[in-house]
């Protein structure tokens, strides 16, 4: 992994103007090099600085979010692999909404396509995963970037508190659900002979 990173870096400085196209590559041939999206975002920080490192992450995540959905129609053997993982992971059950799994995307080490499969369950058609996938990918890219801009000087005491400052936005974004239990749903107080 040390290696790859010191290859990407020395490779993008030496490519010129054209970085930014060999940077946004990157991110589409980020599944097949086993690049953690985190620090493909981190290294736009520092070697584009945010703005620009924003925009090209942004960019370039989002291409590989349509990348995905176009893979999971050329191979859906590959879509019922993930399917399986997410059951596992997340339970049969589990539905998030587009601002959960956005800070989702910012866990490390949560599967970046295991959040995109959330994110197609969720959508009808492409412009509605492409929209939602773009919506995800905002915080990702905002974040990690800023991170790899400051990251020459940037203290643990910062990095923790925005770690608690993460907490709280978790609490109030999750699904609320309601549960019924057993008696309140039938009304035992309700019998057969009542209704006749």
């Amino acid at each position: 992994m040390e290696y790859i990173g010191a290859s990407v870096t020395m490779m993008m400085e030496t490519a010129g103007m054209f970085a930014p196209l060999i940077f946004i590559a990157l991110h589409l041939l980020r599944p097949l090099l086993f690049l953690p999206v985190v620090f493909l975002c981190i290294t736009g920080g520092l070697l584009f600085g945010i703005v620009p490192g924003i925009i090209y992450s942004l960019i370039g995540i989002t291409l590989s979010s349509l990348t995905f959905y176009k893979m999971t129609e050329i191979m859906p053997s590959t879509l019922q692999r993930f399917f399986r993982m997410k059951q596992k992971l997340l339970g049969k059950q589990r539905d998030l909404t587009t601002l959960q799994i956005a800070l989702l995307r910012l866990i490390p080490f949560i599967h970046f396509h295991l959040l995109s499969l959330c994110i197609l369950e969720l959508s009808r058609q492409l412009k509605d995963y492409m929209r939602a996938s773009f919506i995800s990918n905002i915080p990702l890219a905002v974040v990690y970037t800023s991170i790899g801009e400051s990251i020459t000087n940037f203290s643990p005491i910062m990095a923790g508190s925005m770690m608690v400052g993460v907490l709280p936005i978790l609490y109030f974004v999750r699904r609320k659900e309601i549960y019924i239990s057993w008696q309140d749903f039938f009304h035992p107080e309700t019998t057969n002979s009542d209704v006749i």
